[in-house]
């Protein structure tokens, strides 16, 4: 699927985002990136947090490099590996290469050279699916042999790809059935007028914002299809004038697909399932309140629970919501203002979540808020005299700091995720100027101090 708008949007951007990110950043270092370490060594890429106590280290090399989007399986099946992209600003003008970093070694290389359109990594086989700009191919490529295939021929309208299946027997994705319109922007020249970060900040905000708001009121007809691996099959499962995207196959259930209908929050019924055949279109979370928005919704490791930031109304309460596609049970978690995050992740067996936090200019416009977020959940408890098993089942979140991102810009997302182990919790950040991707240990940190001749 093509966002003529806010491709545009994002590429006007890019490259002052990194230059005043990396001036910014070199004029006041976060949370003394230089800390000592056990052994007394002072290294910029593996410190302390000092104000969390948890150990942080980048986990990539190259500048620009960037996690795969939050709700993404970016590992292999043995969870030794995880898959990462970068960029080379000046040879490949800003097109993403695919790469791979060892989490034991911290070793990692180049497994295909850019242009790089989708990237969607196997659960089962050691290999990853990619897609090139503007090609309808989609190929593999072995994580440990660095063998391409190409595999299928996409519809003659798509060039990438969403998701692949539990089984993987399926790839799903979208694509505009004819060429949706495109509209003008004055972004460019309000960046150029910009005086601070904060005014490109709010700039791109608003431009974002303007660019959903026309996509969605253009109604540009859409497919939603699968195509079959084994037999290169394509299946249209859905038209829609709706704008359709973050499509997501359930992790364990081969035949179920989430989908949502995109736009600003407020104006759409967002999250949505149906079967890969298409059956059973259901909407899975429906507004009762005005200006209640719901969204950036992923799935659980269970691959039957739905897991999304709910908000009643938007910007004033704030939960961690759940849906299951089996029983139908729902929970809500409240979640401060100053610990609402953008993305949310979930660790296997609903114990531990994380967030990436927000800067100010976000929904909840917290003025504490720029943290790598560890969450505990807690149940309300409900009484036995009565049957309350059909209602929203309640909680909260008890939250903790694992990283000061104050130097953070959040124009660049950090799309937080745990380790298959889940004892990192795996984030991009732009804190320390380019763009890397960095892990924070969720055990806090045990510290030898170095010796002061004291004795």
């Amino acid at each position: 699927m093509r966002f003529n708008s806010i491709k545009g949007a994002v590429t006007a951007v890019f490259f002052l985002i990194s230059a005043i990110s990396v001036a910014a950043q070199s004029a006041a270092p976060p949370m003394s990136p230089q800390a000592v370490t056990p052994a007394g060594v002072v290294q910029s890429n593996n410190w302390v947090d000092s104000s969390t106590g948890h150990r942080v280290f980048k986990l990539t090399s190259e500048n620009e490099s960037k996690g795969l989007y939050f709700n993404q399986n970016a590992f292999t099946p043995d969870g030794k590996e995880m898959i990462y992209s970068a960029h080379d600003a000046i040879t490949d003008k800003g097109a993403n290469g695919i790469y791979v970093v060892d989490l034991t070694t911290l070793k990692s290389h180049l497994l295909i050279s850019a242009p790089v359109g989708s990237i969607v990594v196997a659960r089962k086989s050691p290999i990853v699916y990619f897609t090139r700009p503007d090609d309808t191919t989609l190929y593999t490529i072995g994580v440990d042999t660095g063998v391409i295939s190409k595999v299928a021929t996409l519809p003659d309208r798509a060039t990438s790809i969403a998701s692949l299946n539990a089984d993987e027997t399926l790839v799903a994705g979208s694509y505009d059935e004819v060429e949706a319109p495109k509209h003008s922007s004055d972004l460019d020249q309000k960046i150029k007028d910009s005086k601070s970060i904060g005014d490109v900040i709010e700039a791109t905000s608003s431009n974002k914002a303007k660019s959903m708001d026309a996509r969605l009121a253009d109604h540009v007809p859409m497919s939603l299809f699968v195509l079959n691996l084994q037999n290169g099959q394509v299946t249209n499962i859905l038209h829609s004038t709706d704008w359709l995207s973050h499509i997501q196959f359930s992790p364990t259930d081969p035949t179920l697909l989430m989908y949502c209908h995109e736009g600003l929050w407020n104006k759409v019924d967002r999250i949505w399932t149906i079967r890969a055949d298409g059956r059973d279109n259901t909407l899975i979370h429906k507004r009762t309140v005005n200006n209640e928005i719901a969204g950036h919704e992923f799935w659980d490791p269970d691959g039957k629970t739905i897991w999304y930031d709910l908000q009643i109304p938007r910007g004033q309460n704030f939960y961690l919501a759940s849906y299951n596609t089996e029983t139908k049970a729902r929970k809500w978690y409240s979640v401060e203002r100053d610990a609402w995050s953008i993305h949310y992740n979930v660790a296997a067996g609903d114990k531990l979540f994380c967030g990436d936090g927000a800067d100010y200019a976000q929904v909840a416009h917290s003025k504490n808020g720029q943290w790598i977020e560890l969450f505990s959940p807690r149940e309300s408890p409900v009484p036995t005299e009565i049957d309350q098993t059909d209602l929203v089942q309640s909680g909260f979140m008890v939250s903790t700091h694992l990283v000061n991102l104050s130097k953070q810009i959040y124009l660049n997302e950090p799309n937080v995720r745990f380790s298959p182990d889940k004892k990192l919790v795996i984030f991009t950040s732009n804190m320390l100027g380019p763009s890397y991707v960095y892990a924070v240990e969720v055990a806090k940190a045990k510290i030898t101090p170095p010796a002061t001749g004291v004795q």
